[in-house]
């Protein structure tokens, strides 16, 4: 429980660095098309906040983070790749949600 509450509040952290520098480009992402490439699409860590209690805690994922994940899908391999966040993407909680939510966890190039 304590290192669920501890990595919450690592993700927490990260989400509010995240999201402090630019308005702009979570507006700009929340506008992009769900097909639109990694590139196109401007990732964005912080638009899986709704995420979090399903993917450290093992949560039944949201409505809410269901449509957040399928918006950011072009950026899994990106986040997968990111050692802040890789622990987080290749869990198995995040593999059960990404699976709840009806989305194929994508194979990556390394």
């Amino acid at each position: 429980m304590a290192r669920a509450v501890a990595m919450c509040a690592v993700l927490v952290v990260v989400v509010v660095a995240e999201l402090a520098p630019s308005v702009a480009a979570v507006r700009a992402l929340a506008m992009a098309p769900a097909w639109a490439s990694a590139a196109e699409q401007q990732c964005n860590v912080g638009e899986l906040i709704s995420c979090a209690p399903a993917i450290i805690g093992g949560t039944t994922p949201t409505e809410s983070c269901c449509s957040d994940l399928k918006a950011q899908e072009g950026c899994f391999c990106q986040y997968a790749k990111d050692p802040a966040y890789s622990e987080y993407i290749n869990s198995p909680n995040a593999r059960n949600t990404l699976a709840s939510c009806g989305i194929t966890l994508p194979t990556c190039s390394k």
